[in-house]
């Protein structure tokens, strides 16, 4: 099995008892009331009928981004169409030359001698260590992320994929949302909530800001270019999976501007004042990443993260099979699909003079 880290999940095990015992309910999450000019892209779902044997779902998706036993019950055609549909801003096979039965030894001993090395994360900058080792050390910090990721997701998987693990090892602290980009003046609510929350580790808090920094940075490889603004790209949704791994979906492109011929659909006050052009970049507006699965054994992986961008363009499997009719000219993924949502992780720009980009989990 992969090992990514032999650090042990006490500190958060202790913060997570810490934090449910200064909330009303151990039980429960109770955040703010909603803001009611919240508005996102996102149309609430209906019911469907059942999917058919040759119908991709997201689990799907899951399965083939998981172990190689979870891969293995996709049906064969699904596979190869989904698969077609993968971006990955961070390759899902740690080094092309290795086989995939060693794959995940590869990251053990990764992530072991950064360890060793006494490298730990989050450090000032990425750009600390030398250029020609910045993007594969980005690449380890998806692969084996730091402890403090680990150890949620491993609260996760222990619960039995229970949401109160991770709202538990919350800050109870509630945090304003402030204007962000002039959101106030149109009467834009960009937040489910008026309040934010931060992670009881400082690392975790981090990690978070760094995942929407790699997808702004590396998107282009890809073909995903987005800006880290209101209209673009500052949220995600973290789920767990029924299988107990932790993920968020991110959404870029969230506020299209009204086109009457392109995109003739009023949003709302969001919506207002919108640079974003509706194109076909919107195919590839949903990111999706995984922390590392959790094996049944204490301290032990059985896959390692992945980070990813899923292409719904029209005739492929992704837009035909995942994404409802009433929602495909937004190209939306539904966070549900994947598991049980916990937090939107919102990266607001919350600066005047100068950008001050803050993160809100609400």
């Amino acid at each position: 099995m992969w090992n990514p880290s032999p650090s042990s999940s006490l500190p958060l095990k202790i913060a997570f008892i810490l934090s449910f015992s200064l909330t009303a309910s151990s039980s429960s999450y109770s955040p703010p009331t909603p803001n009611p000019r919240y508005h996102s892209i996102s149309i609430p779902k209906v019911n469907s009928k059942k999917p058919s044997a040759t119908t991709a779902t997201a689990g799907d998706i899951l399965a083939l981004l998981g172990t190689p036993q979870q891969a293995a019950s996709v049906d064969p055609q699904i596979a190869a169409e989904l698969q077609s549909c993968f971006k990955f801003i961070v390759p899902f096979n740690p080094t092309t030359n290795t086989p995939p039965d060693s794959r995940f030894n590869l990251i053990n001993r990764l992530s072991q001698s950064l360890t060793e090395s006494g490298i730990r994360f989050p450090r000032r900058t990425l750009n600390s260590k030398p250029r020609r080792d910045a993007e594969g050390y980005q690449n380890e910090l998806i692969w084996s992320p730091p402890a403090p990721v680990l150890e949620i997701a491993r609260l996760a998987f222990d619960s039995g994929g229970d949401p109160g693990s991770i709202q538990g090892t919350l800050d109870p602290t509630m945090i304003y949302v402030p204007d962000c980009e002039g959101s106030n003046e149109n009467r834009c609510e960009l937040t489910r909530y008026p309040y934010g929350r931060h992670f009881i580790n400082e690392e975790l808090n981090s990690y978070m800001e760094f995942l929407f920094q790699l997808i702004a940075a590396r998107g282009p490889k890809v073909g995903l270019i987005v800006s880290l603004n209101r209209f673009d790209f500052f949220h995600g949704h973290l789920f767990i999976a029924a299988d107990g791994r932790v993920g968020i979906l991110f959404h870029a492109k969230e506020y299209p501007a009204f086109d009457k011929k392109v995109f003739p659909y009023n949003m709302g006050y969001c919506q207002k004042g919108s640079n974003v052009t509706y194109d076909d970049s919107m195919n590839i507006r949903n990111i999706l990443w995984l922390a590392p699965l959790p094996s049944d054994s204490t301290n032990a992986w059985s896959a390692p993260g992945v980070l990813v961008v899923l292409d719904a363009h029209p005739g492929g499997i992704i837009y035909r099979d995942i994404i409802p009719n009433y929602v495909k000219y937004a190209r939306t993924i539904y966070e549900d699909d994947f598991g049980d949502n916990v937090v939107d992780v919102n990266y607001l720009n919350v600066g005047t003079a100068k950008p001050d980009y803050q993160l809100f989990i609400c």
